[in-house]
């Protein structure tokens, strides 16, 4: 399993450092699809006992990345095209909603800090960091709505979704067309321009469900 042992015996938080790590490394894709996760190693590789590293699995189970099988314990959750259309027509609803209440909140300073990400999103040539550049551009702009609940839903969506998201921005034109759908997201947020901005966040979240739909359709037949 592609994780780095850490010695957290005398960790009062042991499970929530257990659950970020494998959160983390799901994803990354670092732990695939189907994989299980066997407690016993878990616990091994974080020299503690099995108490956290089942908490940790548990919380992961309600988070939608791993799922319980008979015969087989935990394992990681794998993701129909069917559940995935479903994630993204949640996201065009929510998401829309969520910017169009954040751009009359948005300060000088949240917007440089968004256009931050945005030019480095278009920069930058190692794949396995667009992913996060991606949701840190987008979590800047969403968390001036201070919708907490929305923003808390849109998290546990995009974790769900994640490592196929990663996948899709690497597909042809993917990563391109996401810059230049930024870069428009970016100039309506400064223009204060609220409904251009939640009308071009939809299309983008669309855009990228027809691309993720085919990519996913195409490994599931």
């Amino acid at each position: 399993m592609p994780l780095k042992p850490v010695d957290i015996s005398k960790t009062a938080s042991a499970a929530t450092i257990i659950f970020e790590a494998l959160k983390k490394a799901i994803i990354e894709g670092e732990i695939e699809e189907g994989a299980p996760l066997r407690q016993d190693e878990i616990a091994k590789m974080f020299n503690t006992s099995r108490i956290p590293v089942r908490e940790a699995i548990l919380r992961l189970e309600e988070h939608g990345l791993v799922k319980s099988q008979r015969y087989r314990g935990a394992v990681v959750s794998s993701l129909s095209s069917q559940e995935a259309a479903e994630i993204f027509d949640f996201r065009a609803v929510l998401e829309p909603h969520v910017i169009r209440h954040a751009v009359p909140r948005m300060t000088p300073q949240i917007l440089s800090t968004a256009r931050g990400y945005c030019e480095a999103f278009h920069s930058e040539r190692d794949p396995m960091k667009w992913g996060d550049l991606n949701r840190l551009f987008h979590a800047t702009l969403y968390d001036a709505s201070e919708l907490t609940y929305h923003l808390e839903a849109i998290d546990g969506a995009l974790n769900r979704i994640d490592r196929y998201l990663r996948a899709q921005l690497v597909l042809s034109n993917g990563m391109g067309r996401a810059n230049e759908e930024h870069m428009q997201i970016q100039a309506a947020c400064e223009r204060g321009d609220a409904a251009e901005a939640a009308a071009l966040t939809e299309s983008h979240i669309l855009g990228a469900r027809e691309s993720l739909i085919l990519h996913l359709s195409s490994l599931q037949t």
